[in-house]
């Protein structure tokens, strides 16, 4: 590697550059219009304006950053975390760019980002597991069974949802039922609105407006 560009911002950025300057390899930051003058941009031994501040018009912008590295002669790239660093559709493109991700293969975030897809994957190794099940389950019923198998706590999982706030734990057979419920629900948006109502109902003092909302969205509130 010659050249490497850190599609991360920040102090994770900086780190990256650190160490890559240590092993006398050439480092490009890109950075949005908030971090014109981030300390990262003034320490990449280049820097490419990517896009307007929300990360979806800049850090994310998949094509946009192939663009750059094939103008600046990049062989590799950093993802650091978050932002590009678990997106195998990215990791693909990359590979048949013939640039280097630094980083797990597409092959193994595929796998890795289904949790039931990953327990299956590393079992075959002898790789001890927590115990539990291989498949996902819908059923309260079914979910109840298995949970006196194994015996309370148990923690309630959503298989690829929620970035952790799918993770439900449960202590007494009594809070089983609500806290799968709730499990089901851990999509992207139902988690926002939940996360919504709470905080609503939590610090924002009573207010017309916001009790016929609660009204319309029963589901949620």
């Amino acid at each position: 590697m010659n050249k490497v560009l850190i599609a991360n911002r920040g102090e994770i950025a900086r780190r990256i550059i650190r160490t890559l300057k240590k092993m006398d390899i050439k480092t490009v930051a890109i950075f949005s219009e908030a971090d014109r003058f981030s300390p990262h941009v003034l320490e990449a031994d280049e820097a490419v304006y990517v896009g307007p501040s929300p990360s979806s018009e800049s850090y994310l912008r998949q094509d946009e950053i192939l663009r750059i590295c094939a103008e600046l002669g990049v062989d590799a790239i950093h993802p650091g975390y978050g932002f590009l660093s678990e997106n195998a559709g990215f990791a693909k493109k990359l590979k048949s760019a013939g640039i280097i991700l630094i980083g797990p293969s597409p092959e193994s975030m595929e796998v890795m980002g289904d949790k039931l897809r990953a327990k299956q994957a590393v079992k075959q190794f002898g790789v001890p597991l927590v115990p539990g099940l291989d498949e996902a389950v819908t059923s309260v019923a079914v979910g109840k069974e298995i949970a006196a198998q194994i015996g309370y706590p148990v923690l309630i999982k959503a298989s690829a949802g929620g970035g952790g706030k799918g993770m439900r734990l449960v202590e007494h057979e009594a809070e089983f039922e609500s806290q799968m419920q709730t499990a089901l629900k851990s999509r992207f948006l139902p988690t926002v609105l939940e996360i919504l109502c709470t905080f609503l109902k939590e610090n924002v003092p009573y207010n017309e407006d916001i009790r016929k909302w609660w009204k319309k969205h029963p589901v949620w509130c």
